[in-house]
């Protein structure tokens, strides 16, 4: 009888059906690799596991590849795992959480109250409160676990507990009713603030008079988001942006893009956010791959920025080559910042090594007067 060394199941039968087919006792085989009798028994009982050293002996004696003792081995050894193992429902959740989420960072931030990122059981359980769940299995950025969509389109993890942070921070401020009436009020007071860098210190009043929570959070490594809009029940806009980008031509862009956002309710039926990450080259531009919402609120902020007609006029005198001059006179012309000109003309042309100079920083500026989580400070949230 010819062996098949697929037909057993464990390195043992083969090797006991290889005996057999010689008509040899185990003693022989005892002699041969020079150990004790026991020890072969141990090993035709599938007691001794077969190894690397072991598996090319019995190649020699049997003329067998020793691959073929070490897969039955291998084989042998996960099905007894899979019968001893007990199942655990949690820890494909746990590897989700932990493999998509910054946990040191997020503790470093105090988003997790937790001491030590090794510790699997404190940190689940600051995850949980975190995302304000039972269990960690349950958090709903999870597959299996979401009751809703968070966001409209995909985002990442690491996106999706920004917005959590986001939402947690708004939750507690107080602000009175939004109603499209305010909103539009607020659009006319922030257009006349875009003179001067310095005016966007009244930013966060202004939208917290109107009925919009503004809220500053720190971007979380890898997130690359600029801003989200979000809605906590009808009449509770957020607007969440990270300054990722501290220049002031992006920050009254973001802002103006999430205020669009909120005018025209989007997302506000659904409860879902708007995330915006990477706003920036086409996705800040109106073609045919941004969605509809997204060049609603692109064509918005651009003309916020600078009137678009205005700009087209100014680019048809003066293009290819703008000097210095003519860019600080048409800023004082239409009464706007000069980096705001600076931005658009980088996006329009592609040459962001231009006019760097104007691109004031303005974090620093409106820091101060927005609640901010990020660079060293921590919302008071929860407390």
């Amino acid at each position: 009888m010819k062996i098949v060394p697929t037909d057993y199941k464990t390195p043992g039968q083969l090797i006991d059906a290889l005996l057999t087919e010689r008509g040899w006792h185990k003693r022989v085989l005892a002699i041969i690799l020079g150990i004790d009798d026991s020890g072969v028994n141990r090993i035709v009982s599938d007691k001794r596991a077969v190894d690397a050293p072991l598996a090319i002996a019995l190649e020699e004696v049997f003329g067998v590849p020793a691959e073929m003792f070490l897969d039955l081995q291998k084989s042998y050894d996960l099905a007894r795992a899979r019968i001893i193992a007990r199942p655990d429902p949690k820890r494909a959740a746990r590897a989700q959480l932990f493999g998509g989420l910054p946990v040191a960072e997020m503790i470093k931030r105090g988003w997790l109250d937790a001491e030590n990122p090794r510790d699997v059981a404190e940190v689940e359980r600051a995850m949980s409160r975190f995302f304000k769940v039972e269990s960690g299995s349950e958090v709903e950025i999870l597959p299996h676990a979401a009751k809703k969509t968070e966001v409209l389109g995909s985002a990442t993890f690491v996106q999706l507990a920004w917005l959590y942070r986001v939402r947690e921070i708004a939750s507690e401020m107080l602000v009175p009713k939004f109603t499209q009436h305010s909103g539009r009020k607020a659009l006319e007071r922030l257009s006349l603030l875009l003179a001067a860098a310095e005016e966007a210190r009244h930013v966060p009043r202004i939208l917290a008079e109107s009925g919009i929570r503004f809220v500053v959070v720190e971007s979380l490594t890898g997130a690359k988001i600029d801003g989200a809009c979000m809605w906590l029940d009808e009449h509770s806009p957020v607007i969440g942006m990270s300054l990722r980008h501290d220049r002031i031509d992006n920050f009254w862009f973001v802002l103006r893009h999430e205020l669009e956002h909120v005018l025209q309710g989007h997302g506000r039926q659904s409860r879902q956010a708007i995330l915006d990450a990477e706003l920036e080259g086409e996705n800040a531009g109106t073609g045919a791959n941004v969605s509809e919402e997204e060049r609603v609120a692109n064509a918005a902020a651009a003309d916020f920025c600078v009137p678009q007609k205005k700009l087209d006029a100014f680019v048809a005198r003066k293009a290819p080559f703008f000097a210095e001059r003519d860019l600080l006179g048409f800023a004082k012309t239409i009464n706007v910042h000069p980096g705001l000109i600076a931005g658009q003309l980088q996006h329009r042309t592609g040459r962001y090594d231009r006019f760097r100079a104007h691109l004031s920083k303005i974090r620093s500026i409106v820091a101060p007067s927005a609640m901010v989580d990020g660079w060293g400070d921590v919302a008071p949230v929860g407390l």
